[in-house]
């Protein structure tokens, strides 16, 4: 995947996003190329029997930082994947935790497989050697390295991981912190596995509580009515094209997979799509919108919202110049590439970088680990006091003015938070302030003029600090 375009390759193209702002900074060469640096990469290679044949699988997993640790990033599953990527997307590990304030290192993992091609117990086969692997070298373990699911895992592959960490380490009680994205009955949380997506969501309304941000993109007030276009309809995508549908009222117009686009200038049906989508792999034969082979071309349509949310690259030199949204938010890692970017900025289109914008995962991944270290449900110690506290409110209230409260008022007042309740306050909670904190980077620095740029310095401060603090330099 490192080439993708005929520039710059991932890796290189996110260097350069980072030189970028260092450009901005009075930080030390010497710090900086630490920063930059990655910190441990490994492939292997191990043998698995597959309808009575052996195969050769190739694997990576690169620890970009260690300035906290674990060090914590997916897994994915592609038969494109490489360790320029690898390298690639633990970088911006390390940068979006930081920017978002989520005390890990940069990790991430990929297996060169396409797992279309094999039958769940086989799939289960692979997983767990490429497991075994991983933990033989000290690169999967609950207190250093924590994968997550990424493209073409889930939480299958999660619990699959999770339970061969148990049984090679059979006397470590926080096993299941192993890994997160795990399902809830072993280990994992509610609200993880549409994380990325509802991040997303979180990311625009706290876009468009900020006017003069808007106002930039030329776009009116407010998300309401908004023409979307959504690449890529796995997870984060089909999860983000649902909540600002269903939530904010957002008019979906196109949605682009790998085999073509579907578009309905009245908008998309999103839940009957992704069925749709579902039942027959394609969006051939949808009522709800015309369908084209040419999904690319997509890209270029008009809109006013455009959210990437395939693989890297898919923005480059080759397009930059046609692409018509007011404003680009990046659900995919690396979609755009730099010289786009570039491209972008000059145009005056506004763009919500990846780095802080797809940052929903890790957070609720930091949740779910904290849950398995803490070995308790969120919630559950307070969850009966809130609501006894609020039925006492509701006394009060009513005992004053002598009315009784409508009931749909006392079910929202005596409600104490369940844990999806309290894993969505942290997360809405985490993307308001990280955004906040990236504006206050921007305005501070007349060198500053798009948010990627204030996105990288808020990240790099924090983890130069973290050096500085404890006398690395």
């Amino acid at each position: 995947m490192a080439d993708h375009h005929n520039g710059l390759s991932f890796l290189e193209s996110v260097d350069h996003m980072v030189d970028r702002a260092l450009l901005s900074m009075d930080l030390a060469p010497d710090v900086a190329e630490a920063i930059k640096a990655c910190n441990a990469v490994i492939q292997v290679k191990f043998p698995v029997k597959i309808r009575g044949k052996v195969q050769i699988f190739s694997g990576w997993r690169a620890v970009h930082s260690t300035h906290r640790l674990p060090a914590k990033g997916g897994i994915r599953y592609a038969p494109c994947v490489d360790q320029n990527e690898v390298e690639a997307l633990a970088a911006l590990m390390t940068y979006k935790c930081a920017i978002v304030d989520v005390p890990f290192g940069g990790s991430k993992g990929g297996l060169m497989i396409d797992p279309r091609q094999y039958e769940r117990d086989e799939m289960q086969l692979i997983t767990r050697r490429f497991t075994l692997e991983l933990v033989r070298k000290g690169f999967l373990n609950p207190a250093t390295n924590v994968p997550a699911p990424d493209m073409g895992t889930g939480q299958r592959e999660m619990a699959w991981m999770a339970d061969t960490y148990k049984h090679l380490n059979p006397e470590d009680i926080n096993y299941t912190a192993c890994v997160t994205g795990k399902p809830v009955e072993h280990g994992g949380i509610h609200g993880r596995t549409e994380a990325t997506g509802r991040g997303l969501q979180y990311a625009l309304q706290e876009f468009f509580r900020h006017p003069d941000e808007v106002k930039a993109t030329g776009m009116a007030p407010g998300l309401a009515g908004k023409q979307v276009v959504v690449q890529g309809f796995g997870n984060v995508g089909y999860h983000a094209a649902k909540f600002l549908q269903e939530e904010d009222d957002c008019r979906i117009i196109g949605i682009i997979d790998r085999h073509g686009m579907l578009h309905n200038a009245a908008g998309i049906d999103v839940e009957t799509a992704y069925r749709h989508r579902v039942q027959r792999r394609s969006f051939e034969g949808f009522e709800g919108g015309e369908y084209t082979e040419n999904g690319a071309k997509g890209l270029e349509s008009e809109c006013d919202i455009l959210i990437p949310a395939a693989l890297e690259g898919q923005i480059s030199a080759d397009n930059a110049a046609r692409i018509q949204a007011s404003l680009i938010i990046e659900a995919a890692n690396g979609p755009v590439t730099f010289e786009a970017d570039q491209i972008l900025n000059k145009r005056g289109v506004v763009i919500i970088p990846d780095a802080y914008a797809n940052a929903g995962g890790v957070i609720v991944s930091y949740f779910e680990w904290i849950r398995n270290l803490s070995h308790i449900r969120f919630g559950r110690m307070q969850r009966r006091f809130d609501e006894v506290r609020g039925h006492h409110q509701i006394e009060a209230l009513e005992s004053l003015t002598g009315k009784v409260l409508p009931q749909t008022l006392k079910d929202k007042i005596d409600a104490g938070a369940s844990e999806l309740d309290l894993v969505r306050s942290g997360l809405d909670d985490s993307m308001r302030e990280a955004f906040q904190g990236i504006l206050e980077v921007r305005n501070s620095n007349e060198k500053i003029t798009d948010l990627r740029t204030a996105a990288y310095v808020t990240a790099i401060r924090k983890i130069a600090r973290s050096y500085l603090d404890v006398g690395i330099y």
